[in-house]
C-alpha cells in the first residue's frame, strides 16, 4: 500500500503473482509438489491475493440465463468440453481442452467465428450482474495482515477479443473496425453497470484491468489502442478511484509505444512489464516513464525461473533492483505463474532463489 500511494517501504515488495500463499482454495495450496514453495512465500514475501465476489453471470457480463448445453469427454490424458448456445439469433458452439497436468483451458474452438456470431452472442439479453460477498469473510481471515486484495476485471476490449480465435480477432477489429467499435460500446455499457454493482457489494484495495495487451502492437496499431483502451479503461478506473481502490492495469507484449496512453488512463500501477525480446522495453525505460504516475510490478520473466540457473536468477534480481528500485514505486514480480503439476524442481530452486535475492538487494 505504501508503494501504491507514492510512498517508498523499508525494501521493495515481493510479489509472486498468481502464487498466493495466504488462499486456502487455491490450486497451489492443495498440490503438494508446491508445498516447500508455498510456505516460502508465506514466509518471506508480501501477499497480493487475487480474489473476486462470487457473481450469477452466464455470458458476455449478463446474468440472464441463456440455454446451453455441454458435453464431455476424456481422451488420454485430457478433458474436452464442446458445448452449443441457444441465442435469439441462433446457436454459437465453442470447444474447451483440460490436460491433466496443467491447470489452464484452451479454447480450440471459441464462441464466434464470424461478426454475424459476434452480433447472435450480443443478441443474449442484459440482466446487470449481482454479486456475492460471502466468501469475504474466509479470504480476509486468512490473508490478515500479511498482505491485500486484489480483484481482476475484464474490460470491454477483452471481452470482445476472446469472442474470437486471436488472428480472427485482429482482422475483426482492423478490417470491420465501425463494427468492432460497436460491439466494444455495447460491452462498456455492461461492463461499467457490472463495476457499479461490484463496488456497491464490496471494494478491495487493487483492481487489475485486464485486456489492453490485445490491442498493443504488433497486433493492432496504437491508434486502435487509444480508440478501444484508453476512454474504456479511464471511465473504469475513475469509478474504482471514485470507491477508494486502487487499479493495476495489466498489459504484456510490446508497451513501448502505447506507454503513455496506458499511463493517460488514470491506473496506478502496470504489470508484467516484460523485457526484450517478448517486450520492447527495458525496465529502466519503464521506471524513468512512469516515475510519479505509474507503480511498476513485475519484469521477472517465468521463462527465467523455470529454465535458468540459480545465478542467472540471482543476477537478473540484482539487475531488477538497480533499474527501478530508485525512489520507490516498483514490486519486483514474476510475468506469470507456472501451470504445471508436479511443480518442477528447478522452478523450485530459482523461485526460492528470486525471494531471497530479492530480500538481499531490495532494501532502502
Amino acid at each position: 500500500m505504501a508503494v501504491l500511494s507514492g510512498q517508498i517501504p523499508d525494501r521493495v515488495p515481493i510479489s509472486t503473482y498468481e502464487l498466493v500463499g495466504y488462499d486456502s482454495a487455491s490450486v497451489e495450496n492443495n498440490d503438494s509438489s508446491y508445498r516447500t514453495l508455498m510456505q516460502a512465500i508465506r514466509d518471506k514475501t508480501d501477499c497480493l491475493a487475487m480474489w473476486n465476489p462470487g457473481s450469477n453471470e452466464q455470458f458476455l457480463g449478463t446474468a440472464y440465463p441463456v440455454e446451453r448445453e455441454s458435453h464431455l469427454r476424456r481422451e488420454s490424458d485430457r478433458s474436452i468440453t464442446r458445448a452449443v448456445m441457444h441465442t435469439p439469433l441462433g446457436d454459437l458452439s465453442q470447444t474447451a481442452t483440460r490436460i491433466d497436468s496443467i491447470n489452464t483451458v484452451w479454447q480450440t474452438e471459441h464462441w464466434c467465428k464470424t461478426t454475424a456470431d459476434v452480433d447472435r452472442a450480443l443478441s443474449v439479453p442484459y440482466i446487470p450482474v449481482d454479486y456475492s460477498t460471502a466468501d469475504e469473510a474466509r479470504i480476509r481471515a486468512e490473508v490478515g495482515e500479511h498482505g491485500i486484495l486484489m480483484a481482476s476485471l475484464g474490460d470491454p476490449l477483452l471481452m470482445a477479443a476472446e469472442l474470437m480465435e486471436f488472428g480472427e480477432f485482429t482482422i475483426w477489429a482492423a478490417t470491420e473496425t465501425e463494427h468492432f467499435a460497436r460491439a466494444v460500446q455495447t460491452l462498456q455499457e455492461r461492463c461499467m453497470e457490472n463495476l457499479r454493482r461490484m463496488l456497491a457489494v464490496n471494494v478491495v484495495e487493487l483492481y487489475r484491468i485486464c485486456g489492453p495487451e490485445y490491442a498493443t502492437p504488433p497486433y493492432l496499431p496504437p491508434a486502435l489502442f487509444e480508440r478501444f483502451v484508453v476512454p474504456y479503461v479511464a471511465e473504469m478506473v475513475d469509478l474504482i478511484h471514485s470507491k477508494g481502490g486502487r487499479v493495476r492495469l495489466h498489459c504484456h507484449g510490446k508497451i513501448k509505444r502505447v506507454l503513455d496512453m496506458i499511463i493517460a488512463t488514470g491506473a496506478d500501477a502496470i504489470d508484467p512489464c516484460e523485457p526484450p525480446p517478448d517486450g520492447d522495453i527495458t525496465l529502466l525505460e519503464v521506471k524513468r516513464r512512469c516515475a510519479g504516475k505509474l507503480c511498476v510490478f513485475g519484469n521477472l520473466e517465468l521463462k527465467l525461473l523455470e529454465q535458468a540457473t540459480e545465478q542467472e536468477v540471482d543476477d537478473y534480481v540484482r539487475g531488477c533492483m538497480i533499474a527501478a528500485k530508485a525512489g520507490g514505486g516498483y514490486v519486483i514480480m514474476p510475468t506469470a505463474a507456472p501451470i504445471n503439476s508436479p511443480l518442477t524442481p528447478q522452478t523450485e530452486r530459482n523461485y526460492l532463489r528470486f525471494i531471497d535475492s530479492a530480500l538481499e538487494y531490495g532494501g532502502y
